[in-house]
């Protein structure tokens, strides 16, 4: 599994995540079995949030004797963020994940709270051992830039937001940015919701056709795509070990430029939106 260095931090991840939003809680056997799966196979990076109703109790069973191998992330509601709120919605996942600290916490997105309040926190929490870095999600370059001049460089750890074959719009102002200002990018449903290009559809054909040059899948294709900038990384969730396998395949598969260039094709990123997309 390919590494790489994650954001201003000294931490080599892997570039290949897992994610465990609406981690299937009725399987919760299945669930962690995948999780397991995942880390033998190098995908060490696990995403988490306290937003993620019993992930973080299953993301604990799933580390259970391995947390040393594991670059653990958690996120803070908007809701919480205050700067004592913060504090405590830290402390609350670390009991749910077993843990004694978190690799990375995270601003799950903007809220109420001013920015001061919560990066004022993420670094007591810092201080305190209880968080190793932190970092933003669906952050766009208004805020980020709002956030640079709060806390200066060398503070933000990455930025998570939602990025697929489908669905381009970061790589108008966000990545660039976040390139420039030393942030890691992950890409959060890499995959799109529930939208994965049909075998069918003209991007499809092309995904299997790249897919077959390589003796991979089209999945492990679509995610390569966004691992083409030498910052971002992805977190893709699996619910069984088999689908644990088939992502973590992705990562050493090595594509092309000339098939880089289909795909951007084939999946043209359209026009920057008003907004940052998120979901």
């Amino acid at each position: 599994m390919e590494r790489r260095r994650f954001g201003p931090t000294e931490s080599m991840v892997a570039v290949i995540g897992q994610g465990t939003w609406k981690i299937d809680e009725g399987e919760r056997v299945r669930a962690v079995a995948a999780l397991r799966r995942g880390l033998d196979l190098g995908m060490t990076h696990i995403d988490t949030a306290e937003m993620y109703g019993d992930a973080e109790e299953m993301v604990a069973e799933a580390i259970a004797g391995r947390r040393d191998e594991v670059f653990l992330v958690s996120k803070v509601l908007p809701e919480n963020a205050s700067r004592r709120g913060t504090v405590a919605a830290c402390e609350r996942s670390l009991a749910r994940l077993k843990t004694d600290r978190l690799d990375c916490y995270l601003l799950h997105w903007r809220g109420r709270y001013p920015l001061e309040e919560t990066f004022d926190a993420f670094g007591q929490l810092r201080r305190d051992g209880k968080i190793l870095s932190w970092g933003v999600s669906n952050f766009d370059v208004p805020d980020l830039e709002e956030a640079f001049e709060i806390v200066g460089a060398g503070h933000i750890t990455c930025n998570q937001v939602l990025y697929h074959l489908q669905e381009r719009a970061v790589e108008h102002a966000v990545l660039p940015w976040c390139g420039k200002h030393g942030v890691a990018v992950v890409a959060y449903s890499p995959f799109g919701h529930g939208e994965f290009p049909g075998p069918r559809t003209k991007g499809g054909r092309v995904l299997q056709d790249i897919a077959d040059a390589h003796g991979a899948t089209p999945r492990q294709v679509a995610l390569r795509f966004l691992l083409r900038w030498p910052f971002t990384f992805t977190i893709p969730k699996a619910g069984s070990p088999e689908h644990a396998e088939d992502n973590a395949a992705a990562g050493d598969l090595h594509l092309t430029e000339a098939e880089l260039a289909r795909l951007a094709e084939a999946f043209p990123r359209g026009p920057r939106p008003r907004e940052l997309p998120t979901l």
